[in-house]
């Protein structure tokens, strides 16, 4: 029987045009572009494990994944390979052979989603994913009431709905923080994992506050209350981006 080796790959893709990271019935979606190129490159059928699930619209430039394989391909070869059968939008950014105790998923420390909002009075044409807020903000005020996120906390709030397969709602978030550039305000939110729409409906409350309709003590309720739905509203996918996955040591030093 031939031997399979665990490989992980780092991944950057634009999900405009995709129905989320997970393979879904006649859809495109990112699961099977990178399925069909594995196919095509090495003539094996292997399933892919995602650190994260990406919903429909988002972004990511660290996603991370593995898979299993007979290929004895080298890494850079792999990278080269995948690339080659990959759509433009969907990139392998770099590959490790590793022991097949690494799981992608449970050995991660945290994520880090960053969303982005666009604030001018006119939309751009070349900064697509951001989101147009032409209002005035106070990021200061944003970045007071999201401090009320830090820690261990039970975030049903922030689901917009409360799906069976969700068991737990308790997340472990380290940090949040808006910062902007110029026109470009950049919100990243660091936790152990997430909840399906956390970020976005994270956001959307928070801006609430940044225009002055929401106070920051009325944000905490908004956590207290722990009710699916409260939080919102849930931001366009278009402006959530996942920057990268953490582990307790860098992938170059795990690997095989």
């Amino acid at each position: 029987m031939t031997e399979l080796t665990k490989i992980v790959l780092i991944l950057e893709y634009d999900g405009t045009n995709y129905y989320g990271f997970q393979l879904q019935a006649n859809q495109p979606t990112i699961q099977a572009e990178l399925e069909k190129a594995i196919w095509k490159l090495t003539g094996e059928r292997r399933r892919v494990i995602p650190a994260s699930r990406t919903d429909a619209g988002v972004h990511a430039k660290g996603q991370v994944v593995s898979f299993r394989t007979a290929s004895i391909l080298r890494t850079e070869n792999l990278v080269k390979g995948l690339n080659f059968y990959l759509p433009g939008n969907i990139s392998v950014r770099a590959a490790f052979r590793v022991s097949e105790a690494f799981n992608v998923r449970r050995d991660a420390v945290n994520r880090e989603y960053h969303y982005y909002i666009l604030n001018r009075p006119t939309r751009s044409a070349i900064q697509g994913f951001a989101y147009l807020v032409s209002g005035k903000l106070n990021i200061d005020l944003m970045n007071q009431a999201a401090q009320a996120l830090v820690g261990k906390h039970d975030f049903t709030s922030f689901v917009t709905s409360l799906e069976p397969n969700i068991k737990n709602t308790v997340r472990e978030v380290y940090q949040v923080e808006f910062k902007r550039d110029g026109d470009l305000i950049t919100f990243s939110m660091v936790a152990d994992s997430f909840l399906p729409h956390q970020v976005r409906n994270t956001v959307g409350a928070l801006l609430k506050v940044g225009t002055g309709k929401m106070t920051a003590d009325e944000f905490k309720k908004v956590l207290e209350v722990k009710k699916p739905g409260f939080a919102g509203p849930t931001m366009p996918a278009c402006g959530l981006c996942l920057m990268r996955v953490n582990y307790p040591s860098p992938l170059e030093e795990i690997c095989n």
